[in-house]
Parts: structure tokens; sequence; C-alpha cells
């Protein structure tokens, strides 16, 4: 049997009923008879061919013909299956859920996803970056599906999405990205979602900052003023935070509202 021909047959039906992915355990099974040097050598062959992209340890993506000058999908086409593949709960977070919700200033490069622990590491092919964060738990409370070219997928909500660009700060790319995407994501959050469930999956840190970024960067008083009650019957008590979190608490003013040392100046692109 001509492997190739037969395992290229596969994959076009698999993309024909809307699949982008699969895995070597799934062409095994279909290809019972054939030797796995010989699956092997034909997986590594179509992938040489730019046919397939090997992205994760024994899961590949399909690239359809019109993304061949690229040579590999959007992540958000194929990443709900690697997941389903990794056996990891998850969501599009970051900068990559502010795209979903239309607030990334700029289009980013890499595509952010957490999900439970481990972590996972990086995947970089053919000019895509794929961030992987870990954290002890998922909320699906906190989670919103989006349709993508290849089904739905998990986006944390824009309450969470703001939380997570400052939670997770040194991959958003500084607290100036971070309040440029946020000031953007205003107008979708809405105060009633920050709930106790949500105030004390965070740290008290991260919403001081929020708070205060809403409020004297984004200049948005009202949406500021109620996400602080919200806050405040959760956490009475703030202490001094630094709104840059490296640095010295020395020769800066505090705001006296949300208790952040401001030492530095944030510049937000309009």
């Amino acid at each position: 049997m001509r492997i190739n021909n037969y395992l290229l047959d596969w994959i076009d039906n698999l993309q024909a009923h809307g699949k982008f992915s699969f895995s070597y355990e799934e062409v095994c099974n279909q290809f019972k008879n054939v030797t796995e040097t010989a699956v092997i050598r034909s997986l590594t062959r179509l992938a040489q061919k730019s046919k397939i992209v090997a992205i994760y340890k024994g899961f590949y993506i399909i690239v359809p013909i019109e993304y061949s000058l690229k040579g590999i999908i959007p992540p958000a086409m194929f990443i709900d299956a690697l997941m389903k593949y990794a056996k990891k709960n998850y969501y599009v977070g970051l900068l990559s859920a502010a795209v979903f919700h239309g607030a990334a200033h700029q289009r980013p490069q890499e595509f952010f996803v957490v999900h439970d622990l481990p972590s996972i590491r990086p995947t970089e092919k053919k000019g895509i970056r794929i961030n992987y964060i870990g954290r002890v738990a998922i909320n699906q409370n906190f989670l919103e599906n989006h349709k993508s070219e290849a089904g739905y997928i998990p986006v944390s909500c824009p309450e969470l999405t703001a939380i997570d660009l400052l939670q997770y700060i040194n991959y958003t790319g500084g607290v100036n990205r971070a309040a440029t995407v946020i000031n953007e994501l205003c107008e979708k959050i809405k105060p009633g979602k920050f709930t106790s469930e949500l105030i004390l999956s965070t740290q008290a840190a991260v919403l001081q900052r929020l708070g205060y970024i809403i409020e004297n960067v984004a200049g948005n008083q009202r949406l500021a003023d109620d996400i602080y009650i919200k806050v405040k019957k959760v956490i009475p008590e703030f202490r001094p935070r630094l709104l840059k979190t490296s640095g010295t608490t020395k020769g800066f003013e505090t705001d006296p509202k949300w208790k952040i040392i401001i030492n530095t100046e944030i510049e937000i692109d309009e």
C-alpha cells in the first residue's frame, strides 16, 4: 500500500469535514497494517512538503492551500484540538483575548493560552509563537465561547482579560501596553462581573493597579468607582502597591484612593 497517497487522501478528508489537526495515534489506528517506520516516514515527507506541521509531540496540524504561503494556520484554528490532546483545561487570554473583544490596539504577533498546571513550553513554528501560561485552576465562570474558523473556543471575559494583562505583565510587554489595551477594553467591562469569586482569585495589587489605570489613565471615573465599590466589599483595606512592579517606593506620590505608588508615568497609544 502506498501509505503516502492514502495518508494524503485521509488528511484531505479530515479537511473536508472541517478538521485541521490529527494525532500520531489517529494515523496508526487508521492504518493498522502499516509499520510504524512507514508511518513516520510518510508524516516526515508530508511535513517537508509543508502539507502538515508537527506543532506538539505527536500532534500535527494540516495546512490548507489558502495557507500554503504562510505554511501554517492561525492558532485559533487548532488550539482547542491541541489542548484536548494535551488534556488541558484552558482559555485564550491576554492580548489574544483582547483581539476577540475588539480591543487589541495592534494585532499581537504571539498567541496566549492560559491552562492548568503543569506548564507547557512555548511553541514556535513558521513565524508563530504560542505562549502557554500555567495557573492552578481554570474557572469556567469567567470564560466566554467565541467562534473561530474551526469552531468555538473559550476566551477570557473582558474583566478577566483586563486582570490577566496586569497579572501576567511579563507576557504583556509592560504596563504601558497593558494600559493601552485596558483603555480599549473599558467599554466592554461590566462592574457586575467583579464578583467576590473573581476578586478573591486575583491578587489585590492587580485589582488596585487595574482600578488606578481605569480611573487615571483611561479616564473612566464611573467605571472605576463602580469597580472600587465591588472590590472594597471583599478587600476592605488596600496596602500601598507599586504601579510598576519593579523599582523603589521612595520619592513617589501615592494615589489616595487605590493606594498605588506612582513610580512610573503611563503613556497609552491613542
